[in-house]
């Protein structure tokens, strides 16, 4: 029998941000020791010295000792590709950090290892986290995975390379979007539509194009619905009505990656594609004219239907190990203040976890497109990471689903793969 991965709410979730930008720093050591000193590993969100997370880091422990004295928090930022590794070798060895800020929680929740923000926070402070993403960081409707920062997906489209094709409006649909990649490759845009199902993130991309057929990753009683027909139809479609007629550029969607795709759109040689915020702030920094509207959807959707849009999220958690809950309550309780959380926020260009910072962002710190992401947060679905089994099952997913769209592949063959691959696996947990 197949396991719900939801617990009582069918909202799926994130595996982290999607972000995988390089960079380490700070302070090198495990766990925490009896002088009052806490132990946070942080993902670095900066790509270099300019922007690395370690000034923030910086100023937000040194003001909270200020305010605690007799507590200190020492802060080690690792990248992305190693963090979710390098924790784990951590816990597994004994010497888990007190916090960890990453991509996934839900197998140290599984092994009891993290304290729940019951245990942390007061009954307001744990409310005030966004529903979608307090579902999403919950096992068993305990929250344990506490969101930090999140982010959702939106079409972008090159409005410059839109007007030198004669597209009036953006696509409402897949015909729409057929017709204005079509449009688009006329005039010799490189990559009408950048469809990236690389291994690097191909898990986003299909979950936005299974989304707006009806589709997903799990059905509506919150069980792995990897090869339903929604899906299957949805690859075919792709391979028919995009790869056949070369719409999607010279590299195969299998073998395009997502960092290679959002530096081609901020090159201006990409029509459409789908993005996240920091990705129109950049482009805009480069001259490109960029506007951000809802995924276009299937024929088949009834009329006027929408789907709900991506959603991520990067997790912070609390261990047991070391003892110190009552210090982890405080500094946490100080960082997932607005304005600390909203700080940190707005270096990324990323979005605030809390009902309340959200609120004072979109009041005076937001811009239209920004608006628009928030506004698609709040009802937007996640990836299931609250199921121990969905790391791995991610990884199938994007090393696998590109396949389904090449000009040789099979997409019923290749999903009801993966899907098998999923059902072992979670059978194995």
């Amino acid at each position: 029998m197949r396991r719900r991965i939801f617990g009582t709410a069918a909202t799926a979730v994130a595996l982290g941000l999607l972000i995988p930008l390089a960079g380490c720093g700070g302070s090198a050591g495990s766990g925490a020791d009896d002088s009052g000193t806490l132990h946070l590993v942080a993902a670095e969100y900066g790509d270099g010295p300019a922007n690395s997370s370690k000034a923030f880091w910086d100023k937000a422990t040194a003001d909270f000792t200020a305010a605690n004295p007799g507590i200190k928090v020492q802060v080690q930022l690792l990248p992305w590709a190693d963090i979710d590794r390098e924790v784990s070798r951590m816990v597994k060895a004994g010497k888990a950090p007190d916090m960890a800020l990453m991509g996934a929680y839900s197998d140290f929740a599984a092994q009891d290892k993290l304290y729940s923000a019951g245990e942390l926070f007061s009954v307001t402070a744990e409310a005030n986290f966004l529903q979608p993403l307090a579902e999403a960081g919950s096992v068993h409707n305990t929250l344990y995975g506490l969101p930090f920062v999140a982010s959702s997906r939106l079409l972008f489209y090159n409005q410059t390379l839109f007007a030198q094709a004669g597209i009036k409006t953006a696509p409402k649909t897949w015909g729409e979007l057929k017709a204005a990649a079509k449009a688009l490759k006329d005039k010799g845009v490189k990559y009408p539509y950048a469809m990236p199902l690389g291994p690097e993130e191909a898990h986003a991309e299909a979950m936005i194009w299974e989304l707006s057929n009806g589709g997903g990753y799990a059905d509506n009683s919150g069980n792995y619905s990897l090869a339903s027909e929604q899906n299957i139809y949805t690859f075919k479609w792709i391979k028919d009505n995009l790869v056949a007629p070369g719409l999607l550029g010279p590299t195969a969607p299998s073998q395009l990656n997502r960092a290679d795709a959002f530096t081609a759109f901020t090159r201006g040689e990409v029509g459409m594609l789908n993005g996240y915020p920091s990705l129109a702030h950049e482009a805009r920094a480069k001259g490109i004219s960029v506007e951000a509207v809802a995924m276009p959807v299937s024929e088949n959707l009834g009329s006027g239907e929408a789907p709900p849009t991506v959603g991520v999220a990067d997790w912070m958690m609390a261990f047991k190990q070391n003892g110190h809950r009552e210090e982890i309550g405080r500094f946490l309780s100080f960082v997932y203040q607005d304005r600390i959380l909203s700080d940190f926020a707005g270096r990324y260009h990323l979005l605030p976890s809390t009902t309340t910072a959200s609120r004072a962002l979109a009041g005076g710190g937001l811009d239209k497109n920004d608006e628009q992401f928030l506004s698609a947060l709040r009802v937007a679905q996640l990836y299931p990471v609250n199921d121990p089994s969905w790391v791995t099952i991610s990884d199938t997913i994007k090393r696998n689903i590109g396949r389904a769209v090449d000009p040789s592949g099979d997409p019923k063959a290749v999903l009801e793969e993966i899907a098998a691959k999923a059902r072992e696996e979670s059978k194995n947990r």
